[in-house]
């Protein structure tokens, strides 16, 4: 199975702000003075914009989707914690945390892919286990190395272990289970999704092993990176601060691969990582400072690959 994927579901907002029911376990989230709603909502469509034209430049395909006038939908610009598109044809729908968050799935969303000529066969929905208070948030809580067959998780509030373990089975991942922490205020507390720490690229890691405290998980999730060949790429705390583990590797025309990132993830890397990452991917950065601030993500939460065949 394929790594990258030239293809991408981007939800453009309209009512983006900081989402309060998010910010209770999501660290990052900020709250930006002075600025009205409105105002912050038009920053964040201007970043999304000019990012999205920055893909298109380089030959990658971004379906952009609009997000639904009228609803209470503030973190819609992150669709990749509700789904997931997969090479036989499957597509994974999953449960959030955050209740406001459960209004951004919307299966017209199906249709408008399976317009450009996508190919659904069946629909995996994990969305009930939110009435029993259960989440899992999609390739947020679990990193696919496609290739290898592996699941990355790290346990959260937002990416229960059994649940994680039923897709593993569903979609017959092996499962790698483990706690990553960051420091607020003095307490090490888990960090809320899996992708702010790490990154999976086809031949390369992106990973802040800092954040796992159990030494023997810690090694244990590097043995395995290591053993599929990939170059692991050693990033500090401070560095997942600025969301430089929130990359994804994507492929633009002619199968160019590039390394997707945000301004603020780009300039807190130093130039021997630059320098190393750069042996694998194409570096493609984007400013998302008004998006990393309120919403908490960056530039991988954006970005749903689509992996599904072409009818």
């Amino acid at each position: 199975m394929k790594q990258t994927t030239n293809s991408i579901l981007m939800i453009r907002p309209v009512a983006f702000r900081m989402n309060e029911q998010t910010a209770v376990n999501n660290y990052y989230q900020k709250v930006l003075e002075g600025l009205l709603p409105a105002a912050i909502n038009a920053k964040a469509q201007q970043e999304f914009d000019a990012f999205v034209e920055k893909l298109r430049s380089v030959g990658v395909e971004v379906i952009v989707v609009d997000d639904v006038l009228g609803s209470d939908t503030p973190d819609s610009i992150f669709p990749n914690n509700w789904v997931s598109f997969h090479e036989n044809g499957d597509v994974a729908m999953y449960p959030m945390f955050a209740e406001n968050r459960r209004e951004e799935r919307r299966e017209e969303i199906f249709d408008i892919l399976e317009d450009k000529g996508f190919k659904i066969d069946n629909i995996i929905d994990y969305t009930s286990a939110e009435e029993d208070g259960f989440y899992l948030e999609g390739t947020g809580s679990l990193l696919l190395d496609r290739t290898n067959e592996k699941a990355y998780c790290a346990l959260s509030p937002r990416a229960d272990e059994e649940l994680f373990i039923e897709f593993c089975e569903d979609f017959d991942y092996a499962p790698v289970i483990f706690e990553a922490f960051q420091t607020v205020d003095g307490e090490r507390k888990l960090i809320y999704h899996t992708n702010v720490m790490l990154c999976l690229g086809e031949t390369f890691a992106v990973i802040c092993a800092d954040c796992i405290d159990d030494k023997k998980e810690r090694k244990m999730v590097l043995d395995n990176l290591k053993k599929d060949g990939r170059e692991v790429i050693l990033i500090t705390e401070a560095q997942v601060n600025s969301f430089a583990g929130n990359m994804l590797e994507v492929l633009g025309a002619n199968d160019k691969k590039y390394l997707v990132m945000s301004t603020a993830a780009y300039q807190s890397l130093t130039a021997k990582q630059i320098a190393q990452l750069e042996t694998h991917a194409t570096i493609l950065s984007s400013n998302l400072d008004t998006i990393e601030a309120c919403g908490g993500g960056s530039a991988r939460c954006m970005m749903a690959e689509i992996f599904l065949p072409k009818a």
